[in-house]
């Protein structure tokens, strides 16, 4: 077993993207990494020639089985789990109307309930120390709805919530959670992991068609950089006080902007209407 000082990450989703590059810094760092994937010879050669600090774990975080023998392993070979990377999960594109309950499903069942599952297991420990980090990958879309990701953004969307509220219920168990919201990177995302709907309606080419083109086309050109949004991770877990949310990349960091400048005009405009909603005599006491 490594040195007890050596911090010990736990990484969904490593067979490529985010995953993979966070798993590789973090074992050229000389720390402890259990990767995992749902085929674990995809990255075997990530915890190769790592003198026992790496350990690569077969994983599908939709298989509630695989999750408690996955951290059952992680904890008796390496004694804890420091830090829980929730990184694995896809994409699927369609208009809302045109969405297929199979495909919509299945997305949750990896984007949103993986991640608890895994969340869960790895709680009691973290919780017996009283310390740990959880780094959940949301997305841009999991704080501004795209047309054609209707469904994708409410698996990130959930994520984002349950963030938020766990923040609060473990912060004072010395329990910190990230939520990390990158823009377009250099991923597998919108590559072969993309699925797409198979119901295209007319009426919705201008919208959701478009956007469909138009993130398929630029797989491969995105300007982020996933070597420098895992660099970004690890800088925030080692921060004394990280954010809650990493927004990650110029695009995304537009779009956030936008938005909660969008928010506030909202607000301010129908502050009457707002507070209207009270009983009068609450209304009074303001």
């Amino acid at each position: 077993m490594p040195q007890q000082g050596i911090p010990v990450w736990l990484v969904t989703g490593c067979s490529t993207g985010f995953g993979r590059e966070l798993a590789k810094l973090v074992l050229e760092r000389g720390w402890c990494a259990v990767v995992t994937a749902r085929q674990p010879q995809k990255i075997q050669d990530l915890t190769a020639g790592t003198d026992g600090r790496g350990l690569a774990l077969k994983l599908d975080v939709t298989d509630s089985a695989q999750v408690a023998k996955a951290v059952k392993k992680a904890e008796a070979t390496f004694g804890k789990i420091d830090v829980l990377v929730n990184n694995a999960g896809f994409g699927y594109m369609a208009a809302v109307e045109e969405g297929e309950d199979d495909e919509v499903r299945a997305m949750f069942e990896t984007n949103f309930f993986g991640l608890v599952d895994v969340t869960r297991a790895v709680l009691p420990g973290m919780r017996q120390r009283r310390s740990g980090h959880i780094v959940n990958i949301s997305s841009i879309g999991g704080f501004v709805g795209f047309p054609s990701s209707g469904y994708y953004n409410a698996t990130k969307f959930a994520v984002e919530g349950l963030s938020e509220a766990l923040a609060k219920e473990v912060e004072p168990l010395g329990i910190k959670v990230v939520i990390v919201e990158p823009g377009p990177f250099r991923t597998d995302w919108a590559g072969r992991s993309l699925k797409q709907t198979r119901n295209g309606i007319e009426d919705y080419a201008k919208t959701a068609g478009t956007r469909r083109q138009a993130i398929s086309s630029g797989s491969g050109k995105q300007l982020g950089d996933p070597v420098c949004a895992a660099k970004a991770m690890i800088e925030v877990v080692q921060s004394s006080n990280p954010p809650l949310r990493l927004v990650l990349g110029r695009m995304a960091l537009e779009t956030a902007r936008s938005k909660l400048e969008l928010l506030r005009q909202d607000f301010n405009a129908w502050e009457k209407t707002s507070l209207g909603a009270d009983f009068p005599a609450a209304q009074a006491a303001k």
